[in-house]
């Protein structure tokens, strides 16, 4: 019995990979495993080679491994591009009416399970794309699973369907499920070990998690222009915006979507943008905008590989320093980095509080690869309570009834302003992109300017009352600290584990706020550490330089990766060896 599998399926866009492999991953998940899903796909509609990569185990675990235990082939470029990543014995399951593969095709030995999955759909008289189906049953079989817990999420999936349509896909995966029971009763090396079960889990990609992050927060307005990878924070909203009672438009481009959701937080709403690098790159006036006139917006920025148009669908750490120094002028921002889909869904809940108190943008930054796997999260988790605090919103009746109200004050120990909304009787002000005085008016006056600057920097003092320090994960007094931001938490942490089996203690300090920077916290923790080691997926080491920059501490070792791929905790144990 094996405590840990991962199953690979590739094939051309439209085979219904990713439908295959978020169903493996929730039928497992339905009965007490724990799974995560990956895709790759190249920036094709149609045609290329298309992977989604499942582990499943009756463990906790933080990442993917390097190991590939079952590799199932829609086409055969699918074994041309991967036969050198699998493990000795793994299981190779194609049809072979595709192509004859013989055991010396591989660099390793492994079983080879030829499937005729096209026959057994035009049996059922399916569809070809239905093949997906059929290989679903063929690995409950291969892994020692009963067949009753795929049955019931084919009935989930296709509910919304007619009845034969479900029948069709049940009858189809059982198929697959018979054939290998029937032609190859001896193959149990991959079986995996019982699951407890657990509370109800969700499968859910990040982009998901920050829409119900932001629905949870209080969003009411959101504009966001379609964009690898965040596309599906637009699915979520599209699809649940009636009911959630949220408005979603999809604006022409980046730069209306920002200005409509400064106009709409204008006027009192809370309200958000999503974008990747470029489109970002067009909304940077409008965040200038937003500092000057110290509006709330929220922004998840979705990294993926640049610059310019880049490798569109691959994944990157590349723009941290981008989104802080974003913008002309001097203002402050806020920047949060989840690590996985729950602290998605957390840190966009608590943005719209931190936008509303410091009257700021706030950044959710994601990536390619948080953003679109699918991470399996309990139920409960989203169920914690968030209050809604409007910081410095006036009520109408305090404001002053000669009209004296400054929506600009300057005697505010934080910075942060009372701020009225349209329509409040006595709360009328001047707002636009020029600098002016507590009222809004217009100056260039040398005096006012300075005092409204200081005004606006003010928040950074504020903001740092706010700032966690950054989360110590293993034993304080390792030998190895690794420090990380974001997504590169997950496979560090499984990196460290297999550290410790080798005899080598390690840490990590990890950073989900960015900016501002917690410098004070960050030099206790590092002055002291024995070895210090930086894992970033970029190429320059973004996060070391700014903890040179506010700590003066400089980070000689860094474990850098940035060929669209996410880290595998296997490469970050190479790197630590390599070093040594």
């Amino acid at each position: 019995m094996r405590d840990s599998i991962i199953w690979k399926i590739g094939g051309e866009a439209g085979f219904g990979i990713m439908s295959a492999g978020t169903m493996m991953a929730r039928a497992f998940a339905r009965v007490g495993y724990h799974t995560m899903v990956t895709n790759e796909y190249p920036s094709l509609i149609r045609g290329g080679h298309n992977l989604i990569t499942v582990r499943i185990s009756p463990k906790y675990f933080e990442s993917m491994n390097r190991e590939v235990h079952i590799l199932v082939a829609l086409h055969n470029p699918c074994i041309e591009l991967h036969k050198d990543e699998l493990n000795e014995n793994a299981l190779v399951v194609y049809d072979p009416k595709d192509h004859e593969w013989q055991a010396s095709d591989f660099p390793k030995p492994v079983h080879l399970l030829p499937v005729p999955l096209m026959e057994l759909v035009n049996t059922l008289n399916g569809s070809p794309v239905m093949r997906n189906t059929v290989t679903l049953g063929v690995t409950l079989a291969l892994v020692g699973a009963d067949f009753s817990i795929l049955e019931s999420i084919i009935r989930d999936q296709f509910k919304k369907k007619k009845q034969p349509v479900i029948d069709s896909n049940i009858a189809l995966a059982k198929s697959g499920y018979d054939y290998v029971k029937k032609h190859f009763p001896d193959e149990t090396s991959m079986y995996l070990s019982k699951a407890e079960k657990k509370e109800p889990q969700l499968i859910l990609n990040a982009s998901e998690a920050v829409g119900l992050g932001a629905y949870r927060g209080g969003v009411k307005f959101a504009a966001i222009y379609p964009m690898t990878p965040i596309n599906s924070v637009i699915s979520f909203f599209a699809d649940h915006a009636k009911q959630l009672k949220i408005v979603y438009k999809q604006p022409e481009d980046e730069i209306s979507g920002i200005n409509m959701a400064l106009g709409a937080s204008f006027a009192g709403v809370r309200s958000m943008v999503a974008s990747s690098g470029g489109g970002f790159a067009l909304m940077v006036e409008g965040l200038s905008l937003a500092g000057i006139m110290e509006v709330p917006i929220v922004i998840n920025l979705g990294m993926r590989v640049g610059p310019a148009t880049g490798m569109p669908t691959w994944t990157e750490q590349g723009e941290l320093q981008f989104v802080i120094h974003a913008g002309h002028g001097e203002f402050p921002r806020i920047v949060l980095a989840p690590s996985d889909a729950a602290e998605a869904f957390e840190l966009t809940a608590n943005a719209f509080n931190l936008a509303d108190r410091y009257q700021t943008p706030v950044f959710v930054l994601t990536d390619k690869y948080l953003a679109e796997s699918h991470w399996c999260v309990p139920m409960s988790h989203f169920k914690k309570e968030y209050t809604v605090e409007r910081g410095k919103m006036v009520n109408e009746s305090d404001l002053p009834a000669d009209r004296s109200y400054k929506r600009y004050r300057l005697d505010v120990d934080d910075g942060v302003s009372p701020r009225s909304i349209p329509g409040m009787k006595n709360g009328v002000f001047f707002s636009n992109s020029y600098e002016h005085n507590e009222k809004g008016y217009v100056t260039e006056l040398a005096s006012e300017r300075v005092a409204m600057a200081n005004k606006r920097l003010k928040k950074f003092n504020a903001m740092k009352k706010d700032v966690p320090a950054p989360h110590v994960y293993g034993d304080k007094n390792a030998d190895i600290t690794f420090v990380s931001w974001g997504s590169s938490r997950g496979p560090v942490i499984d990196a460290m584990e297999m550290l410790r089996a080798k005899g080598r203690t390690a840490n990590l300090v990890h950073f989900t706020w960015l900016y501002p920077f917690p410098e004070d916290e960050v030099a206790k923790l590092l002055s002291t550490a024995k070895r210090v080691i930086d894992v970033e997926q970029n190429a320059s080491g973004q996060l070391a330089a700014l903890i040179r920059e506010h700590t003066g501490l400089k980070i000689g070792e860094k474990i850098l990766k940035y060929d669209g791929r996410p880290f595998y905790p296997e490469e970050i144990v190479e790197g630590v060896e390599k070093s040594l």
